[in-house]
């Protein structure tokens, strides 16, 4: 099956070309496009859609307030969402990982570029720009020097196996790669990853390398 698309934006031409860009790909199928956040909600709500392309700035309601509709209220519903923007501001991309949106993409990138985001999100990883990554992560570094963290209650719900895979999650392996460092399966990796979203109340992988840092875990 395709992966289902809807595409926010308010200009026209650019929602008609994004559009056009992803059904040139033969796994992806764009089911309907929207003008503003609220329709673009409703679309969501309507289609089910995998994947929400969605911009930032849009009338009626921005896109990040449609993420947190789409989303749901605690990030854990609905479809996922790729926000799409001009803007490489840092506000915009905590709003957005906040709002619950599992990718930040600058409009300028590459076509295979979009595609390939979309295909990520779509499996339920995460990605962030290249441009806005380092930034993030330094970013978080320097609130860890300026502020001591208090040790969050939910560690306390971990056990020592799930810390060790949290750990390498946040130096950017892969669950196969984990299994290998951790020597075990990679269905185990899996079902660690998946309890510490469950009790972190995480979204995705990227979430957890915020958390990782912001904690410091690493």
């Amino acid at each position: 099956m395709p992966i289902t698309v809807i595409v926010a934006d308010d200009q026209a031409m650019v929602c008609d070309g994004i559009a056009t860009l992803l059904d040139a790909a033969p796994d992806i199928r764009v089911v309907a496009q929207a003008s503003n956040g609220r329709e673009a909600a409703d679309l969501a709500h309507e289609h089910r859609p995998d994947v929400v392309v969605m911009d930032v700035r849009m009338p009626v309601m921005d896109g990040l307030a449609a993420t947190r509709e789409i989303t749901g209220p605690d990030g854990q519903g609905g479809p996922q969402v790729l926000v799409l923007t001009t803007f490489d501001l840092d506000e915009y991309v905590y709003e957005a990982l906040g709002a619950g949106a599992s990718g930040f993409l600058l409009k300028d990138a590459p076509v295979d570029d979009l595609r390939s985001a979309v295909r990520i999100v779509a499996n339920g990883d995460a990605l962030l720009a290249p441009s806005v990554t380092k930034r993030l992560i330094s970013d978080i570094a320097q609130r860890r020097r300026e502020k001591i963290h208090a040790r969050p209650a939910a560690f306390d719900d971990l056990t020592p196996r799930e810390v060790d895979v949290l750990r390498q999650i946040a130096r950017g392996l892969s669950n196969a790669e984990i299994a290998e460092e951790l020597v075990c399966s990679e269905q185990t990796v899996k079902t660690h990853v998946g309890r510490i979203l469950m009790k972190l109340h995480l979204r995705d992988r990227t979430q957890v390398v915020v958390f990782a840092y912001e904690n410091g875990l690493i």
